[in-house]
């Protein structure tokens, strides 16, 4: 299990931060000039040097939503002017993309981040640049929660795999419904019929509260604490849970470890959310105390899981059930070895953790549980502190990636493996990138007594 530097601060991390920052820029601009874009988004590297890979174009928001942070830590207006331009120049068909899960994703990392920018006064208020953003949103939350699933327990944003498909990692993408919501979009289905988009976001996160996450009681009494499924499958006939599935982890009744840091962040992430909404736009939908009580059930289990089966410098390997893993030994009371001969780790999934991990323990000192609170927010500090140094920190200049040793798809065989090796590793992905980034500017915010984080900036004040 992770062992947690109780007396790690933020402000600890200064200088490690500063170098991130520096070697961040450095990657960016050598993809901005290197990288073929008539290949397609850049999805992860190899050999060092970024590449593409057809599933869905799920990865270009990263890209150029990490120009943006990337002005937003350092100052640099020429990667505000990149992830701006590109953003308008390129973006436009992800807003209208019926047949994806990943709105969250694409746009809420850039229209969403633009849009934040804006609105915390980090470049000028411009009513018509301003608006552009808006609807870019508006339209994308309501394209995204077009994707549905009705279930006799409510309903869900179902993947690319097709209806009968919920995945964990879509709860990110419930960012961008929330989003259009609170812009007052309205949603109109046939007949002009008014769709909410705040009840399906809140059943979405509900169903994948239900069926992503196992609790080890009821349905699940086989199975532990705060495990997750990569995929939930459904009959569409009649609206029944069918069974867990993975698809980028090794089975349905193994841990994804990616997917078990989506849920992590986006049930922490919602919860902050929460506050924004008043009690009386929650009575429909059960009220409150229920609905936080359930987003707050699967925050802590995920969290805990990752917590408890997570080699000690914070750092997983890539699925908790992988078939190689006994051959390492007692691999959690070690650092994770990303050169090992059997089975890869994850960073990508360390850097969307810390940052449930961060969100959950702030979340709960706010609340007055600051013994609980205080093990999660240690535990993304030193999580934060492992990712930022050797061997993940990549500092070759002629490497593209800030994030080494990210994993995309295992089973699959995707990712590349370096000749000589067994496994891959010293691999970057636009989705780690992009996260280490989001990481980093969320405890650069926080050291320096900015305006606190939240994708939900973007809204008028």
């Amino acid at each position: 299990m992770i062992r947690i530097n109780y007396n790690l601060k933020p402000a600890d991390l200064s200088e490690k931060l500063k170098r991130f920052w520096e070697l961040s820029g450095e990657k960016i601009t050598a993809i901005e000039h290197e990288y073929d874009v008539a290949k397609g988004s850049p999805v992860f590297t190899a050999a060092g040097k970024y590449t593409t890979r057809g599933w869905t174009e799920w990865t270009q928001g990263f890209q150029f939503g990490s120009a943006i942070l990337q002005f937003d830590a350092t100052g640099d207006t020429k990667f505000l002017e990149m992830g701006r331009n590109k953003t308008v120049e390129v973006m436009a068909p992800h807003i209208s993309h019926i047949g994806v899960h990943d709105h969250g994703f694409n746009n809420v990392s850039t229209y969403g981040n633009l849009l934040r920018l804006m609105q915390e006064g980090k470049i000028e208020v411009n009513k018509w640049e301003k608006n552009f953003y808006e609807l870019a949103l508006k339209i994308s939350g309501a394209v995204q929660a077009s994707r549905w699933t009705p279930i006799k327990t409510g309903g869900f944003i179902h993947s690319f795999n097709g209806a009968h498909s919920l995945f964990v990692d879509t709860i990110r993408s419930c960012r961008a419904l929330m989003l259009s919501y609170k812009m007052g979009h309205v949603f109109q289905g046939e007949g002009d019929v008014k769709i909410s988009l705040l009840e399906r976001a809140l059943a979405h996160i509900k169903a994948t509260a239900d069926y992503s996450v196992f609790y080890g009681e009821g349905r699940d009494s086989y199975d532990i604490w705060g495990r997750t499924a990569h995929e939930s499958v459904f009959n569409t006939k009649d609206g029944n849970f069918r069974c867990p599935n993975s698809q980028q982890g090794y089975t349905g009744f193994t841990t994804w470890t990616r997917g078990l840091a989506w849920a992590m962040c986006g049930f922490a992430e919602e919860l902050e959310f929460l506050t924004t909404l008043s009690d009386d736009e929650l009575t429909a939908f059960g009220g409150r105390a229920v609905i936080e009580n359930y987003m707050l059930r699967a925050a802590r289990a995920t969290c805990d899981f990752y917590i408890e089966h997570t080699p000690i410098d914070g750092v997983p390997y890539w699925d908790t059930g992988a078939p190689n893993l006994h051959k390492l030994g007692d691999y959690l009371s070690k650092p994770a070895n990303p050169f090992n001969d059997f089975e890869p780790v994850d960073s990508s999934a360390a850097a969307i953790g810390a940052q449930g991990l961060l969100r959950l323990g702030r979340y709960l000192i706010s609340k007055g549980e600051t013994e609980a609170g205080e093990k999660y927010w240690q535990t993304g500090l030193t999580v934060l502190d492992t990712i930022l140094q050797e061997p993940y920190l990549s500092t070759d200049h002629n490497h593209q990636g800030i994030l080494l040793h990210s994993i995309y798809h295992q089973p699959n065989g995707w990712d590349y493996v370096p000749e000589g090796s067994n496994i891959a590793y010293g691999e970057s992905s636009m989705w780690g990138d992009y996260h280490a980034r989001e990481l980093a500017l969320y405890v650069q915010k926080i050291i320096d007594n900015d305006t606190y984080y939240t994708f939900y900036n973007c809204l008028n004040r």
